[in-house]
């Protein structure tokens, strides 16, 4: 299969450390092609930028029709250009390449080198404003940047930084990270504003002495995650990472200054790289100094039935099932009193026969009645936990303390991301097959996704979707999942009893103890929503 290509316009750094220089290595680490055309040419090395000097208009104009025809791009990525004529060939040209087939265009601005020099003048920040911010899929200023194209103070707290990233936005942009890399602080914040997802992606700072190129690394990430297919908030995630993996090296450097960024194909298997994606506006906390494997809570092994009746919980408990969620829904025509009083007390029916079982009720949504009655688990999906309102929040954190058991349902890169901020006891991976239980975007999973998340999940991974055969929840559990969720397959009348289902996630077992499960954590994950509709109700929140 042929890589991906992407276009970098950039300027030619002659030290070798940022620039052309700098996407060349991140785009090896994507695994994507990189066509490397030169917008600017630099005279420097690593301690100082002695001259810029604006490729002509015409020689850009050039190289990209050069390379329209024979590598046309799935993405565009954008860095030093020169001067405003530079930027009006190229916004030419994105309309052009769009009107034959789909592109993303990740603008980095570069206005000022990590060494101080300015890069830009007035002209050529306006043409940034009037032709690519209107453009761009995605936008990677640090705080300094941000501020400058906004023509305003730069942020004096990371509180002030999700609106000047609406205010980017409110100029054309699809997607912003406000990147914190060079701010003061204890860990590494990024804002970012997607069309999916919103919210502090963080990690811990890494203190290397090689930083050149970092914003460079970071938007050519980025570029390649949306060439190969990914929408911006699992692509702002996956640069993330690249780029953290980037300054993990601390050998010798070529010059006097600070050393080259240099990115490492194997980011993607490493589970430590995974940031935490929060919540809200609300100033990021520091994340966890790693993520590490965790075992399986209590009982939350093997056969994961749901059901919307305490009383077929309480069958399949009788029936030898360990784990079962209380998945019930309100009614249409049923009123919030009765409604309450019904989920109540269908809690308190399947709890009664969980404790006389021995077996572990997991209950859906309704995380203060579950807390009320003693449960031990609660499942929400993502939306249940962007809905909390701020003294939610605290009072589900006070029940976790007292040993509330939490899992979280993820579909996608970036809400794999949301559950290292919420740190829960396992994270459910669907849909693996396709599902008709409920409507939704996502495309299935896979069992090649699945293997991803049970490597890099912060927690014990319980795969659902699609589950129809006993043949299919086997290799659900050769792929090392901790557990595998039937819906249908359990009900009455599906054509197979409880006890297949349990003796078809044993033999999983043994697959996978043999090493047989086909299972591997150093690949790629495929994108999991369409970028054609890349837009969710809970990015609104």
């Amino acid at each position: 299969m042929r890589p991906p290509v992407v276009w970098s316009v950039a300027g030619l750094d002659s030290g070798g450390g940022a620039g052309l220089s700098a996407d060349q290595r991140a785009a090896d680490a994507a695994g994507v092609h990189l066509c490397p055309v030169a917008a600017a040419l630099t005279a420097q090395n690593s301690i100082a930028v002695e001259a810029v000097m604006a490729v002509p208009p015409a020689q850009l104009e050039a190289q990209l029709a050069a390379l329209a025809d024979d590598l046309a791009p799935a993405a565009i990525k954008t860095g030093l250009l020169g001067c405003a004529a530079n930027v009006v060939v190229l916004a030419r040209w994105v309309d052009r390449l769009r009107e034959r087939a789909p592109l993303a265009l990740v603008v980095d601005p570069v206005l000022r080198a990590s060494t101080g020099a300015p890069l830009a003048d007035e002209a050529l920040v306006a043409a940034y404003r009037e032709w690519l911010l209107p453009r761009a899929s995605a936008l990677t200023p640090n705080r300094r940047e941000a501020a400058a194209l906004l023509g305003v103070a730069e942020a004096r707290s990371a509180a002030e930084v999700p609106a000047q990233a609406r205010g980017l936005q409110a100029l054309g942009v699809e997607a912003v990270c406000i990147t914190g890399g060079d701010a003061d602080e204890t860990a590494a914040h990024d804002w970012l504003a997607s069309p999916q997802a919103c919210g502090w992606l963080s990690l811990p700072r890494r203190a290397s002495r090689h930083s050149h190129g970092t914003g460079c690394c970071f938007a050519t990430a980025w570029a390649g995650a949306m060439a190969r297919g990914f929408v911006a908030a699992d692509g702002a995630v996956l640069a993330k990472m690249l780029t953290t993996s980037a300054l993990d090296h601390d050998g010798a450097t070529p010059g006097a200054g600070s050393g080259p960024v240099r990115p490492r194909a194997d980011f993607i298997a490493r589970r430590e790289l995974l940031p935490a994606f929060g919540v809200g506006e609300q100033e990021p906390q520091a994340p966890q100094a790693a993520i590490s494997a965790r075992a399986a809570g209590p009982g939350l092994e093997g056969v994961y039935g749901i059901t919307d009746s305490a009383a077929d919980a309480a069958r399949l408990m009788a029936a030898g099932l360990r784990v079962v969620q209380l998945r019930s829904k309100r009614g249409a025509q049923e009123s919030a009193a009765a409604w309450q009083e019904r989920i109540r007390a269908q809690i308190a029916q399947a709890l009664a026969a969980a404790r006389e079982q021995g077996a572990t009720l997991v209950v859906n949504d309704h995380w203060r009645e579950a807390v009320a009655l003693g449960a031990d688990y609660v499942h929400l999906g993502q939306e249940d936990l962007l809905a909390l309102a701020p003294e939610d929040r605290r009072q589900f954190a006070q029940a976790r303390e007292r040993g509330l058991r939490l899992g979280i349902s993820s579909h996608s890169v970036w809400e794999l991301a949301r559950t290292v901020a919420w740190q829960p006891d396992y994270v459910a991976c669907g849909p693996v097959w396709p599902t008709l239980t409920k409507a939704m975007p996502w495309r299935p999973q896979g069992l090649d996704n699945l293997a991803w998340w049970v490597a890099m999940a912060p927690a014990p991974v319980v795969a659902i979707g699609g589950v129809l055969e006993p043949e299919q929840l086997e290799r659900l559990a050769a792929a090392g999942a901790t557990a595998g969720c039937v819906v249908r397959g359990l009900q009455p009348g599906s054509g197979h009893a409880p006890g297949d289902w349990i003796a078809a996630w044993r033999r999983g077992l043994a697959r996978r103890a043999g090493g047989s499960g086909g299972g591997g954590s150093g690949h790629w994950p495929h994108p999991s929503l369409a970028v054609e509709n890349p837009v969710l109700p809970c990015a609104r929140r």
